[in-house]
């Protein structure tokens, strides 16, 4: 892998995409793994979030520069051209995390876990430990977390849609984004008396059964 394509991995992007995208990328992924969003007293997720910050600024630097140093050059938009048709055409995406979809986690100690972009659709995860976990974009479509503990799980812009959580611990949860369209919450802890705990920003929630058995119009 030659230097340029591994910049463009590291903003999750493929080689060729335009300075637009590249600064997209770069918005997207230091939201998401800002130290700030991430647990405190969680040493190792703060290291991991400083690591990642630093190599997402190194790639969008890089990528700028040589944006920059193209557009200058005489032939920028001939040598341009030629570089994301040749680029894309060969250029593979790395394999994805494995998918573990349907598989069986009940009662498992998953904390701390890094399961970000992970297929988990209708895995069996009933009373098992998520908390601290970083899920970033996982699908949990038509999972079963009944009665798991997702306490201060990061579940931004995951795929909830029609997942079991009757039961489950959601306290200080982040379900910004996510989709919860047809997921079953009766019984979920989300507040502490009147105060709601968890961060549902943004989060698509037409017809989720909530925890007090009302369906979210």
């Amino acid at each position: 892998m030659s230097e340029l394509e591994r910049y463009y991995r590291v903003l999750e992007l493929e080689p060729g995409a335009t300075l637009e995208e590249v600064n997209q990328a770069y918005k997207d992924l230091v939201f998401v793994w800002h130290p700030d969003r991430l647990p405190k007293d969680n040493l190792r997720l703060q290291q991991k979030a400083q690591d990642k910050l630093k190599l997402f600024n190194e790639a969008r630097d890089k990528l700028r520069s040589l944006r920059d140093q193209l557009q200058n050059s005489p032939s920028a938009s001939k040598s341009t051209s030629s570089y994301n048709y040749s680029q894309t055409k060969t250029y593979q995406q790395p394999p994805k995390n494995p998918d573990l979809s349907g598989k069986d986690f009940s009662r498992a100690n998953l904390s701390n876990r890094d399961l970000s972009g992970r297929n988990l659709s209708y895995a069996n995860l009933s009373g098992s430990n998520l908390s601290d976990s970083f899920m970033h974009k996982v699908i949990l479509r038509g999972a079963d977390l009944s009665e798991a503990n997702l306490f201060r799980a990061n579940l931004l812009l995951a795929d909830l849609r029609d997942a079991n959580l009757r039961s489950a611990n959601l306290i200080g949860a982040d379900l910004s984004g996510a989709d919860l369209r047809g997921a079953d919450l009766t019984g979920a802890r989300i507040r502490s008396g009147d105060r709601l705990l968890v961060k549902l920003i943004g989060a698509k929630l037409a017809g989720t059964i909530m925890p007090d058995g009302i369906i979210h119009s």
